[in-house]
């Protein structure tokens, strides 16, 4: 790490926080959504961040491997997520972006290593080093710690569960070990279930909706709009529901999902997803093997705790829907008239439209019923349980 990128880290981790916090204390006194970007910290902020980055881009070769150059992609892409809550920019208002030193270090880096040139959510998650205990946040605010801190459990918990199903994979769903990996695959989504009540307890929705969220906005980096990080940016999710075979490759609402985020996930977790499309799936093996005749004992016990992981991975989704979409986006932006905003959402349509979406990947990933113009694997469901008893 050379001395101007820890110089960047060190401000991230210290005045910009500072910064941010102060920023955020008064716009919450307020209930002000949106900055006009005129305040004088805020212009701050923005000379301060140029500061370290523009000698950073004069320095170039940034990428001393991909821990490094990852890193330093984080650190300007989480201060031009900053530079977008305040105000200082606004893809509506602009051809492209005024952050130009930030955005030219952010295409360079980003081009090297074949992702996104922004922040994505394992920035904060993933691959968030902490210091003496202190990991990466936007501010000093208790509920954004809590927020990282149990996001980042629960992708913990989901990459582990997407480990133990990949194990089974060139082993075959009737061999005896396979039942020790299905089950701490479902070990791993209980995990996830706990802790998103944890995380739904302890977060406050006000400070959420209008201290937190408004960082993963929509931004330019050069001329191009990119859309907010998702907490859904990493592989192991979808490496859940393509082994499983909840989801499918082929159906054309997955396929355009998977398409759209491939890119804000890391290189690793890319490499992993692309392997993954090459198999055919867990569901597509069981079905395939109780088609073929009566099963033994071993893998009906094997099928049964399958049909476990699966119906903990629909409870799962069923949670996060029902419990942080509703309660913590939809809720409160309806109770002040903010559902048809452009710039709500991380993704950026209307609240309404991405409501939608969501429950779409809901209920697939359920499978507890079927629904008209959505694929799920219901039946199968069903086919696999009576062939289980």
């Amino acid at each position: 790490m050379s001395k101007k990128v820890k110089a960047l880290d060190d401000w991230i981790r210290t005045e910009f926080r500072s910064i941010n916090t102060e920023l955020e204390e008064m716009y919450f006194k307020k209930k002000q959504m949106s900055p006009d970007g005129g305040g004088k910290l805020a212009t701050f902020l923005k000379q301060s961040g140029n500061n370290y980055i523009e000698p950073l881009l004069v320095e170039g070769n940034t990428d001393q491997g991909f821990e490094n150059g990852f890193d330093v992609l984080g650190n300007v892409g989480l201060f031009m997520a900053s530079c977008r809550r305040h105000g200082i920019t606004d893809p509506s208002r602009e051809d492209s972006s005024p952050l130009r030193a930030a955005s030219t270090l952010a295409m360079h880096i980003a081009a090297s290593l074949g992702v996104v040139p922004r922040f994505t959510s394992s920035h904060l998650q993933t691959h968030n080093f902490a210091e003496n205990g202190a990991f990466k946040t936007f501010t000093t605010l208790e509920d954004e710690k809590v927020f990282v801190e149990y996001n980042t459990r629960g992708v913990v918990n989901y990459i582990r569960c997407s480990d133990s199903l990949r194990q089974i994979v060139p082993l075959g769903v009737s061999h005896p070990v396979t039942f020790d990996c299905l089950r701490s695959a479902k070990n791993a989504l209980e995990e996830v279930f706990r802790s998103n009540v944890s995380l739904a307890e302890q977060l406050n929705v006000s400070r959420f909706f209008y201290s937190v969220r408004p960082y993963y906005k929509p931004h330019k980096v050069g001329r191009i709009t990119f859309r907010g990080a998702n907490a859904g940016d990493f592989a192991g999710i979808n490496l859940i529901d393509l082994l499983l075979g909840v989801c499918e490759a082929n159906d054309p609402y997955y396929s355009q999902l998977i398409t759209e985020k491939l890119l804000f996930m890391p290189p690793t977790d890319q490499v992993l997803l692309r392997d993954c499309l090459r198999h055919k799936s867990l569901m597509f093996n069981f079905v395939e093997l109780a088609k073929s005749g009566v099963l033994s004992a071993s893998v009906k016990k094997n099928l049964r705790m399958f049909l476990d992981v699966c119906d903990m991975h629909g409870k799962v989704a069923i949670q996060h829907h029902d419990l942080f979409v509703k309660k913590f986006i939809k809720r409160p932006a309806a109770a002040m008239d903010l559902e048809n905003r452009d710039d709500l959402t991380a993704s950026g349509p209307p609240l309404e439209e991405l409501v939608k979406s969501l429950a779409i990947l809901r209920d697939m990933r359920a499978t507890t019923q079927p629904r008209d113009g959505v694929s799920t694997r219901y039946n199968d469901i069903i086919f696999l349980k009576n062939a289980a008893s």
